[in-house]
């Protein structure tokens, strides 16, 4: 692949709350692309996007699904991601390797709970993005107010490049500010479409639209501005070049209108993907970090070059009877099947035995691939998702996936002694595929506990070992995962002394303690810090000090849940020049963190989830009063025409079951989104019952 042929790529995510048509604006791109015969339906389950039996039978999405479509002369690769908090990952890690993103907004919802999560999650990884107002044939779609959600919600940088012509039964088609021109939708499939002069009505709106859209893409492109303050012609690409300037810096949002399930507005998205949204070049280097002959690590620049040394991230493993997938983005160099690559953060190696290009579920078969592909891998062994691959002669390692905390959990029983040893493998599977699923073996009861994000995360999961993995077993109820945390600071020494009749074991440490005020879902549980000096304690030892104490935090000090938000520090300690072993230093340190969390005392922490409900203003006496009876505190209420929106924060515990509640208090007529938002310390009342 040639440096041409890499600005001629597009990686892009399409992300949005769930339900704003998300999976609908991807198959209208498949199939306005050539890639499909047919446009796949998300509420008939026949969405090319959605083929996992579970997406097809709920009708939402679950995996992210990617594809590689041609357009106008240039590739897409897309990745359709889920909007259901649930499965957060899938966006996380789907955004820290793309280029660009399209944010699908709902014409009629605006700027949603998870609108708001996977801009957040955007930003995080510094993606720039178009916006693209949908359902805007529905009824109580509203161009100007959702617009003016995005700018005071989002980015007051959002700027129309097009203007609707209609609303609701009256939407026809769309006046695209940049040519200056109105595209009229004549038939059912979208195909035939009409350029006409801008209609009268709207010509006012338009020119002022378009005199705003100019001044703002003037500020990123001195040839435009100083054609803009001397009253000259701005051509069309003159503009272009401006919008293209300033989104790829993440200063404007091109806005866009359109209606992905009646098939207006979809070409021109694409178009505005090729002309906006960044290749790989565009996007410029990435940082990583490469070892010297000493072993540091020091900061260095991964230009995206085909020619040079490989490096690539694995973000996505999924399971699959003929070998893993591992999918992986490329941002420097050319690997072909048979390639041996290095995972410097595992210090293994590892075999490409095939390169897949991938289309849904479909798999095309590939001989090599490129810097800024995005491609499957068979053949890895060891790799997990957010490790590095890279030529076995250049180590280098890239920023990891951020991976949010577990919130809930459920205890899973084999009926049988064939599914017990059974039990044990699907549980290797599912975690290596998704990050946010997590397994342990209770000490006490010796009971298998499964975590995740969610009641769906962990009904989707069940369901997979039930049915995919033919795996017969026994599930209790969720139950929230609580965590514990220390009232204040303490010091303790821990003491690890055998002596037997050859080498004894011998590790002294004295550690500090002290509360750390986060409640962040994201943030390490621990801060290990040392301030050995002297060599008190070699430093060989001091990590494995520090393994000690995480590993004893995991599994819980008082009440067997994990503890957090605490800073340790390594203040002293005693060594023997025979006795001494990473065995002991670790067992030291755990044994010191117990005796310093005993001291300092424990409080118990809950997740509090970020909850909002959408209802006719009818019913709001009644959700707001019912969600004071959980705990809830109301955070914000906006009227949008006869609709209710309630902003809350609210214990997980309280929360179980409460689709069926707010189904029955609104007739069915209200839906919610929930989210974890921080974990708060649980009420003495209830900690107290907890405990008992």
């Amino acid at each position: 692949m040639s440096i041409d042929d890499l600005s001629k790529i597009r990686n892009i995510g399409i992300a949005a709350h769930i339900d704003a048509g998300k999976t609908t604006v991807t198959e209208r791109i498949l199939y306005y692309a050539g890639k499909t015969y047919k446009m796949g339906e998300v509420h008939e389950g026949t969405a090319v996007m959605d083929f996992d039996p579970e997406e097809q039978q709920r009708g939402i999405t679950i995996h992210a699904a990617a594809t590689t479509l041609p357009w106008k002369g240039a590739t897409i690769n897309l990745i359709d991601t889920p909007g259901h908090v649930d499965f957060t990952i899938e966006v996380e890690r789907s955004l820290r390797v793309l280029d660009g993103a399209v944010v699908v907004f709902c014409g009629v919802g605006g700027v949603e709970a998870q609108s708001e999560t996977v801009w957040r999650q955007a930003d995080r990884y510094g993606v720039p993005r178009l916006a693209f107002i949908n359902k805007l044939d529905r009824v109580g779609a509203d161009w100007d107010r959702v617009l003016h959600e995005i700018r005071t919600h989002l980015h007051k940088g959002a700027t129309p490049v097009q203007l609707p012509i209609g609303l609701g039964a009256d939407f026809c088609g769309v006046v695209d500010l940049v040519r200056m021109r109105a595209f009229y939708y004549r038939n059912d499939l979208g195909t035939q479409v009409d350029e006409t002069p801008i209609p009268p009505p709207l010509r006012e709106a338009a020119v002022a639209a378009r005199e705003e859209l100019i001044g703002k893409a003037g500020e990123f492109d001195d040839r435009l501005m100083e054609k803009y303050v001397h009253g000259q012609d701005v051509t069309v690409e003159d503009l272009k070049a401006g919008i293209r300037k300033g989104c790829i810096r993440r200063e404007i949002i091109p806005v866009l209108a359109g209606s992905a399930l009646k098939n207006k507005g979809i070409q021109l998205l694409m178009d505005a993907v090729c002309d906006y949204l960044p290749s790989p070049l565009d996007r410029g280097v990435v940082m990583g970090h490469e070892m010297t002959k000493r072993g540091e690590y020091k900061d260095v620049e991964i230009k995206p070059d085909p020619e040079g040394a490989f490096v690539g991230l694995l973000f996505k493993i999924s399971a699959d009877a003929h070998g893993d997938l591992h999918w992986v983005r490329i941002y420097r160099g050319t690997i072909q099947t048979g390639t041996r690559l290095l995972n410097p953060g595992r210090d293994t190696k590892e075999n490409v035995q095939r390169i897949w290009r991938m289309h849904a579920e479909e798999r095309i078969r590939e001989e090599e691939a490129s810097a800024g592909d995005i491609v499957a891998l068979i053949g890895l062994k060891d790799s997990v998702t957010g490790d590095t691959l890279c030529d076995t002669h250049h180590p280098v390692v890239l920023e990891k996936i951020g991976i949010p905390r577990t919130v809930i959990s459920m205890a899973i029983e084999p009926r049988t002694a064939d599914d017990r040893q059974r039990l044990g493998e699907v549980l290797k599977i599912l975690a290596r595929e998704d990050p946010t699923f997590e397994y342990r073996v209770d000490p006490e009861t010796s009971q298998t506990i499964i975590a995740g994000m969610g009641e769906l995360h962990l009904e989707v999961l069940k369901n997979r070992m039930l049915r995919d993995f033919k795996l017969e077993a026994r599930v209790g109820r969720p139950r929230v995962a609580y965590r514990e945390t220390i009232r204040g600071p303490a010091e303790a020494e821990g003491r690890f002394i055998r002596q037997s009749g050859g080498h004894g074991q011998y590790g002294v440490v004295e550690i500090k303690v002290e509360p750390r005020p986060s409640g962040d879902l994201e943030a390490e549980p621990i801060t290990f810090v040392t301030k050995i000096k002297g060599g008190v304690i070699p430093e060989e030892f001091i990590a494995h000090v520090e393994r000690g104490v995480r590993e004893a935090a995991a599994a819980g000090i008082a009440t067997g849940y994990p503890l957090i938000d605490i800073i340790v520090t390594l203040v002293d300690g005693k060594y023997h020049e025979v006795d001494s072993s990473e065995i002991a230093f670790e067992a030291a340190g755990s044994i010191a963190l117990k005796q310093a969390v005993e001291q300092a005392g424990v409080r118990l922490l809950e997740p509090i989830m970020r909850l909002q409900v959408v209802a006719p203003n009818e019913y709001f006496g009644d959700i707001t009063a019912d969600l004071m009876s959980r705990r809830a505190e109301i955070r914000e209420t906006e009227l949008k025409g006869t609709t209710r929106v309630i902003t809350a924060t609210v214990p997980l515990a309280s929360m179980f079951g409460y689709s069926t509640t707010v189904r029955s208090l609104t007739q069915g007529r209200a839906t919610y989104s929930m989210e974890p938002s921080h974990y708060a310390v649980v009420p003495d009342e209830v900690a107290r019952a907890l405990l008992e």
